[in-house]
C-alpha cells in the first residue's frame, strides 16, 4: 500500500496549467497558491502589478511555477488580450478559475447603468469570454476544469445584493451551461459559493465589528470564512478526483447557507 502515490493520483496537478483571475488577493490568491503547490503552473491575471509581482515571488519562493498578467477584465478587448497573454506563458490551460470580481452594491433604488454594466462585465461577461476561449480547447484535449467563485447573493438577498447578486446568479447558470456543452468531453464546470469571507473585497462589511459578529453567528462553525478555506476545495475540483462532479454549486461557507 502506497498512500502518497494514491493521493497523488487523485489530487496532484503536476503537468497541469492553470489560469486564475483575481489571483493576487483574497480567495483567488489562496486558490492560486493551492493549485501551484499541488504542482500546476499558474498564471495569475489581475490589475495591480505590485500585488501580482509579490504573489508570484511568494509562489516562486515555494518552488512553484508561476507568472502574472496585468489586465483590465472590464472590457472585452481586455479579457481577450489577457487570455492570449496568459496562454503564451506555460501553454493552453487545463484549469480556469474565475475569481476576479467587483463588489459594487448600491441599493437597487440607487443603482446606475454604469454600476450595472461594470458589475456584469467583470463578474459575468469576463468568465463567459474566458470560457469561450479556453473551454473548446480543453474539450478537444479531453481534460479541463472550470471553477467559478460565486456568492451567497446568488441564492438569497441580503446586505444590498443589487447587481452583484444578479451577476453571481448568472455565473452559476453559466457553469451549468458550460457543463452541458463540454462535460461529455472531459471538462467539468463548477462553482464554489463562499459565505462571508474576510477579504479585501468585503472591506465595507468587515470594518463593522457588529455586522461581522452577526454573520459569524449565522454559520454553524461559529466563524466567518478565510481565504485559505478554499484551498482544498479548489485542488479537489481541479484534479482527477472530481471527474464525476459537474454543473454544481458547492458551498464553502461553514454552514451559513443551511443555518
Amino acid at each position: 500500500m502506497n498512500p502518497p502515490a494514491y493521493l497523488s493520483e487523485l489530487f496532484s496537478l503536476e503537468d497541469r496549467v492553470a489560469v486564475v483571475t483575481g489571483g493576487s488577493s483574497g480567495i483567488g490568491r489562496a486558490i492560486a497558491e493551492a493549485l501551484a503547490r499541488a504542482g500546476a503552473g499558474v498564471v495569475i491575471v489581475a490589475r495591480k502589478e505590485a500585488q501580482l509581482a509579490a504573489t508570484v515571488a511568494e509562489l516562486e519562493a515555494h518552488g512553484c511555477r508561476a507568472a502574472w498578467v496585468s489586465a483590465d477584465l472590464s472590457s472585452r478587448d481586455g479579457v481577450r488580450t489577457a487570455a492570449e497573454e496568459a496562454a503564451a506563458v506555460f501553454g493552453e490551460p487545463d484549469i480556469l478559475v474565475n475569481s476576479a470580481g467587483v463588489n459594487l452594491r448600491p441599493p437597487m433604488g440607487e443603482l446606475t447603468d454604469e454600476v450595472w454594466d461594470t458589475t456584469m462585465a467583470v463578474n459575468l461577461e469576463a468568465p463567459y469570454l474566458l470560457g469561450q476561449r479556453f473551454g473548446p480547447g480543453m474539450a478537444e484535449r479531453g481534460f479541463g476544469r472550470i471553477i467559478h467563485i460565486s456568492s451567497q447573493q446568488a441564492h438569497r438577498a441580503f446586505v444590498q445584493s443589487g447587481a452583484y447578486g444578479v451577476s453571481k446568479g448568472g455565473l452559476e447558470s453559466l457553469a451549468r451551461s458550460q457543463a452541458e456543452a463540454w462535460s461529455p468531453h472531459g471538462v467539468t464546470c463548477n462553482t464554489l459559493v463562499p459565505g462571508f469571507v474576510m477579504t479585501p473585497l468585503n472591506a465595507r462589511l468587515s470594518s463593522d465589528p457588529e455586522r461581522v459578529a452577526a454573520l459569524a453567528a449565522r454559520t454553524m462553525i461559529g466563524r466567518n470564512g478565510l481565504a485559505e478555506d478554499f484551498a482544498g476545495a479548489a485542488v479537489f475540483l481541479a484534479g482527477r478526483a472530481s471527474a464525476y462532479i459537474t454543473g454544481q454549486s458547492i458551498f464553502v461557507d461553514g454552514g451559513f447557507s443551511v443555518h
